[in-house]
C-alpha cells in the first residue's frame, strides 16, 4: 500500500497507523492532516479517491464528512455570538418566531447547540428533495411538538439540527448558511470546506460508500455498543427515528445532494480542511485568520450536556456544538473539542496540546461516534506528543 506525504521528527506514529489502516482495519481511500501550533506536522494520504475506483487519491481529495459538518456549523453560531449578534441565552424565537409553536417558545440558542431542544425526530420525515429545502426543513421543525421540555434533557438531533442550526443563521445574518460558512469561517481559515458544494469544485470530491470491517479488526472494535444497534433497529426508538427523519436516505454521491447545504450531514471537505478549521479555532494558523478568542474557544468546549443520550442511548458529553472527549468519542484528552462523522470522519481541536486533527475517508462503516481507523490515528497522535 502506497502513503505519500509526510510527517515531522516525533509523528512517525501517526504514519505507522494510517498504513496499518489499509492493511488491517479496511480503508479504501483516506487522508489525514495535523496541526500543532497552526503549523502541519502531519499531511498524509493513500488509496483511492473513489470507495469503488481506482484513481489514485491525491493530496486536494475532498470528501464528505457527514456529522464531522455540525462543528462547522456550530462556530457560524458562536462567532455571531463573539461578534454580539446572537445571544445563547434569549430564546431562538426573538429571531424566528414560527419557533416558538407547540410549546417551544422557551427554547434557548444554547439548546440547539447543546442537542438539548427536544426535536431530534420529525412526525412527517422529509425526502431528500424536501430536506434540500431551506424553507420546507425549517418550516418542519418549527411545527414539531418536543419529545422532552426544551432543555431538560439532551438526546442527539442527528438530522434536526440542519434546520435547527441552518435556520438560525439565516434569521440572524440574512444570508444563506453555505454561503455565510464560505464567507466568514472556510475563507478566512484557508480550508477546504464546503457547505454546498460549488460547481467547480466536484472533480476534486470522491464517491463515497459503506464497508464492512475486515474479520482482522475484530480485537480493535473501540467499543461496540450492541444497545445502539438494537435501538436502531426499532422503528419506533428516537435512534432510528432521528436518523431517519430524512427517508429514505439521500444518495451521498449524488450531485444535487452535495449542492446542498444541509448542516448536520453534507459539509464536503479536505483532511486539511478539517485540520486547518480546529487550528484556526484555538490559535494563530499558517496562511490564514485565528476565528475563535479564547473566551469563545472556552465556551465551545464547556461541558453542557452529559449523561446518557436519549437519541444515541450511550452516555455522551457536548459543548456549545462539539461533542467532548468521552466513552462515546474518545479525543486527544478531556480539553478536546470536535465532531465525529458518523462511520468515518473526525476532526477535532485541543486547545492545551496545540493540536488541531482532520480525517476523512471514502469508506463508510457503521460505527457512529468513535471509528475505529480514526481512533487508531488519534491514539498515535497521543504517543507523538507524549
Amino acid at each position: 500500500m502506497d502513503v505519500h506525504g509526510t510527517v515531522a521528527e516525533g509523528f512517525e506514529p501517526v504514519r505507522a497507523a494510517f498504513v496499518r489502516n489499509f492493511e488491517a482495519l479496511g480503508d479504501r481511500g483516506a487522508a489525514v492532516v495535523v496541526h500543532r501550533d497552526g503549523h502541519k506536522v502531519v499531511d498524509l494520504w493513500g488509496g483511492t479517491k473513489d470507495v469503488d475506483g481506482s484513481e489514485p487519491w491525491q493530496q486536494g481529495t475532498a470528501q464528505i464528512v457527514r456529522s464531522a459538518t455540525k462543528g462547522v456549523a456550530a462556530a457560524a453560531l458562536l462567532l455571531l455570538h463573539q461578534r454580539g449578534e446572537l445571544d445563547l441565552d434569549a430564546p431562538v424565537g426573538e429571531w424566528w418566531p414560527e419557533y416558538k409553536a407547540a410549546g417551544k417558545e422557551r427554547t434557548l440558542v444554547r439548546h440547539l447547540l447543546t442537542h438539548r431542544a427536544g426535536v431530534p425526530v420529525l412526525d412527517r420525515p422529509l425526502t431528500p428533495e424536501e430536506a434540500a429545502d431551506p424553507d420546507l426543513g425549517a418550516a418542519a421543525v418549527a411545527a414539531q411538538t418536543p419529545v422532552w421540555e426544551p432543555g431538560a434533557d439532551h438526546g442527539y438531533h442527528a438530522q434536526t439540527y440542519s434546520w435547527l442550526v441552518g435556520e438560525l443563521i439565516r434569521r440572524v445574518t440574512g444570508r444563506e448558511v453555505g454561503e455565510w460558512i464560505a464567507d466568514e469561517i472556510a475563507g478566512p481559515a484557508g480550508a477546504d470546506l464546503w457547505l454546498g458544494l460549488p460547481a467547480g469544485e466536484a472533480a476534486r470530491v470522491g464517491r463515497v460508500g459503506q464497508v464492512a470491517p475486515p474479520e482482522t479488526a475484530g480485537a480493535l472494535k473501540t467499543r461496540p455498543k450492541r444497545a445502539v444497534a438494537d435501538a436502531y433497529a426499532d422503528p419506533a426508538s428516537l435512534t432510528r427515528r432521528a436518523f431517519a427523519a430524512i427517508t429514505p436516505l439521500p444518495d451521498e454521491n449524488d450531485p444535487a445532494y452535495r449542492a446542498a447545504a444541509l448542516p448536520a450531514s453534507n459539509g464536503i471537505g479536505t483532511a486539511e480542511g478539517l485540520s486547518r478549521f480546529y487550528a484556526s479555532l484555538i490559535g494563530d494558523v499558517a496562511d490564514g485568520q485565528r476565528l475563535f478568542t479564547p473566551e469563545t474557544a472556552g465556551l465551545a468546549r464547556a461541558e453542557q450536556s452529559a449523561g446518557p443520550d436519549r437519541t444515541l442511548v450511550v452516555t455522551t458529553r457536548f459543548g456549545l456544538g462539539y461533542m467532548l472527549d468521552g466513552a462515546a468519542s474518545p479525543l486527544l484528552s478531556p480539553a478536546s473539542f470536535g465532531h465525529p462523522g458518523r462511520g468515518g470522519a473526525l476532526g477535532f481541536a485541543d486547545p492545551e496540546a496545540g493540536i488541531a486533527f482532520g480525517y476523512v475517508t471514502n469508506g463508510f462503516r457503521k460505527s457512529v461516534t468513535a471509528d475505529p481507523r480514526a481512533q487508531a490515528l488519534v491514539r498515535a497522535v497521543r504517543q507523538a506528543i507524549a
